[in-house]
């Protein structure tokens, strides 16, 4: 009985072995001559006199080039699968270039994954596989500089821009935007679809001036609305945890030491969040309603750069896992802040204001009993979690202990 299950067990592993290791039957072999096709594309737009001009390379990477290679190098240094290798015969495989290519008419244009084999040479599994690894690759390097809280620095910056165009205070604007999901799962779809009747996926941001994205929290159900974000995203948890970098300013003689963001009307009355005024009467709430919403349109602004640089975010999400579809919305993101970087010319001028448009903006009369409520939630939120962490890592270390005595 014994030798008759080894018998068994070992036919298993050749069968799978043979498996993995061997062709698969009925599998076509296509010849693509990606060595010509690695070639072409570096003599197209990577030689030191290249085909293309910089102009046409910013047009189909949306970024110019020493920004690309930038990311091109960190990324190859960062994970193996993008340097080029030789196979078992010898033969060069495809190179970062091909592969990151591929990523990019994928973000950029929003093209499904085969589209991309006609130029680059590429199959349709290996550039899926490069989109999940390259957006893997960029939240893991450039998340920590490009998709943080603002600094001290930051806060500074933000502050004078604001005070400039009328809002003392103001740190961004918040509101949030529907990502359609075409590849939900259909058990999913009653949870994620929204008032647009199609399952999408919320992203909520903060943008500034120069349209720099300083908060993002994707992951939502399209069903939820912009306040059920707020409560579940991590916008306030520095100020929670009394880690806020300090944003002091002065308004009608009043001093303040909290910013706060320009909204809509769907958001709460809270003294962190401004909304403008509805139905304004009178030419001051007039004129704070117009200056209000004028410069709660970055946020806006910013949405609209982000789905025209990258056309993936715009049309419909062809992935399956959210995991994946969260690393290809944080890359959008945090490429786009990198251009910003780039690009941008902080010696532009500001929009200044006309006229103060400061008034007295009506709130509700438990606006900041409110506000201290969601603080004390989330700081209870963060405390819970991190009881139940020590408490896992405290059962850990028991069991391990036990098994060692008992051993």
């Amino acid at each position: 009985m014994v030798v008759h299950l080894i018998l068994l067990i070992s036919q298993n592993l050749f069968h799978s072995e043979s498996f993995h290791a061997g062709s698969i039957p009925g599998h076509k072999v296509i010849n693509r001559d990606r060595e010509n096709a690695s070639r072409n594309l570096f003599n197209d737009y990577f030689a030191d006199n290249p085909l293309f001009p910089e102009t046409m390379f910013r047009r189909r990477y949306q970024m110019s080039r020493p920004l690309f290679l930038r990311i091109y190098e960190a990324i190859q240094s960062h994970d193996n699968y993008f340097v080029q290798r030789r196979d078992g015969v010898g033969k060069l495989g495809l190179s970062g270039l091909q592969k990151i290519t591929a990523v990019f008419r994928m973000l950029a244009y929003g093209l499904p994954a085969d589209s991309t084999d006609e130029y680059i040479k590429i199959g349709e599994s290996t550039t899926i596989e490069s989109m999940k690894r390259f957006c893997r690759a960029v939240v893991e390097v450039f998340s920590s500089r490009y998709l943080r809280s603002p600094d001290a620095n930051d806060v500074a910056r933000l502050l004078n821009i604001g005070e400039r165009r009328g809002f003392p205070g103001m740190l961004g604007s918040l509101d949030c935007m529907h990502w359609k999901w075409k590849n939900c799962p259909t058990a999913w779809g009653g949870q994620y679809a929204g008032r647009s009747g199609s399952p999408t996926i919320i992203l909520e941001v903060v943008a500034d001036y120069d349209l720099w994205i300083w908060h993002a929290y994707f992951g939502l159900p399209g069903s939820n609305n912009d306040i059920n974000v707020l409560e579940a995203s991590h916008l306030f948890a520095n100020l929670a945890e009394g880690t806020a970098p300090p944003a002091n300013y002065v308004i009608n003689g009043k001093n303040y030491n909290m910013g706060y963001y320009l909204a809509d009307g769907i958001y709460p009355k809270w003294s962190t969040l401004v909304q403008t005024i509805h139905d304004p009467r009178g030419p001051k709430k007039k004129l704070f309603a117009k200056k209000q919403e004028a410069c709660r349109k970055d946020v806006e602004r910013a949405f609209g750069v982000l789905q025209s640089r990258f056309a993936i975010v715009a049309g419909p999400a062809r992935f399956w896992s959210k995991r994946v579809l969260h690393d290809i919305m944080t890359t959008c993101i945090i490429m786009h802040n990198m251009i910003i970087e780039d690009e941008r010319d902080v010696d532009a001028p500001i929009e200044e204001r006309v006229e103060d448009p400061t008034v007295e903006v009506e709130m509700a009369s438990d606006n900041d009993a409110r506000f201290q409520e969601f603080l004390a939630r989330h700081r209870q939120i963060k405390n819970r979690e991190a009881h139940i962490e020590l408490r896992n890592a405290l059962i850990e270390h028991l069991w391990f202990e036990f098994t060692n005595s008992e051993n």
